[in-house]
């Protein structure tokens, strides 16, 4: 239920939706948090709801905004996005199709391929004996089509290890994307609006970027404005912002890169929900900048309001 009468003078009845049920829970979660406790410090009128497929009760509280904090299945496929849509509400994010597109990494990659941007050469792998494996030459990366925060992703330096990766993945999530491994800096970039916040260089402190060094470890760097010439900075944000229009994308997102010591910066992928955490790197950029969290957070309500014809 969505009420127009309120304007931007007004506290907001926003409704934070977090938790979910993809394996991206506990992140959400602690988002969700630190989200809700923005929007109250802000003055607004806050409800925090779980939600699922199974359970849209969340989405029955009166609210003039929807601030999802989810990511994965069903809250940032472009499912709840689709839901909000069609009840009128206005949400912050990118709708459906811009969602569904960008969590599948093989149809992002295919959109910026066709587009002229760069990206690691991939497969997609129905089995570990899959003809499409012959085209790629280890060292290699494994990761499910639709997965975020590093879940299910597996580094391969040999063809028994490649084709072990896949029948783990294809057990656990139906179909594996096989890519290029790359070698150089890895560097993300977040938007907001349709402007690139400044680059951050993530360095893991032992083996690679993964579930844990993002999460659970302190140890990580991440490295605002780093030791990157200005130059390859200055492309990469072009190409978040190229990568991020490309896809229909609105208010938010953080686009993933490596730049490559050979092939220069190619695109990873995109996430349209971004984490909200303390770990959080688009939360990151915009301190950088000079916006704090609350205001990062009145910023998208602010778009969201907007995107509605608030």
């Amino acid at each position: 239920m969505s009420d127009r009468s309120h304007s931007p003078g007004r506290p907001w009845r926003v409704a934070v939706l977090r938790g979910g049920p993809s394996a991206e829970r506990e992140v959400s979660l602690a988002g969700g948090r630190a989200v809700a406790a923005a929007v109250r410090s802000l003055g607004h009128l806050v409800t925090e709801g779980d939600i699922g497929p199974d359970d849209l009760s969340a989405l029955d509280v009166p609210a003039d905004i929807i601030f999802p904090v989810l990511h994965g299945r069903f809250g940032e496929d472009g499912h709840l996005q689709k839901i909000l849509e069609e009840r009128g509400l206005a949400f912050v994010g990118s709708g459906s199709e811009a969602s569904r597109i960008s969590i599948d990494k093989d149809a992002s990659k295919r959109k910026w391929r066709a587009a002229g941007l760069p990206t690691a050469p991939w497969v997609i792998a129905g089995s570990d004996s899959d003809p499409a494996l012959g085209h790629l030459d280890p060292p290699l990366v494994v990761k499910p089509l639709a997965e975020g925060s590093s879940i299910g992703v597996t580094l391969c330096d040999t063809a028994a290890e490649l084709k072990a990766a896949v029948r783990q993945a294809v057990s656990s999530f139906g179909r594996a994307m096989v890519e290029k491994r790359l070698d150089g800096p890895e560097l993300t970039v977040g938007i907001l609006g349709h402007d690139p916040l400044p680059v951050i260089q993530v360095r893991p402190a032992a083996g690679w970027y993964d579930y844990s060094a993002k999460y659970e470890r302190n140890d990580t760097d991440y490295l605002v404005d780093p030791a990157i010439d200005g130059t390859t900075c200055q492309a990469v944000q072009q190409l978040a912002v190229k990568a991020f229009e490309v896809l229909g994308c609105r208010h938010l997102s953080r686009v993933d890169f490596i730049v490559d010591r050979q092939t220069g910066p190619q695109l990873l992928e995109i996430n349209t929900l971004p984490g909200f955490t303390d770990h959080s790197l688009l939360p990151k950029a915009a301190a950088h900048t000079g916006i704090p969290f609350p205001r990062l957070v009145e910023m998208l309500l602010e778009m969201a309001w907007a995107s509605s014809g608030g």
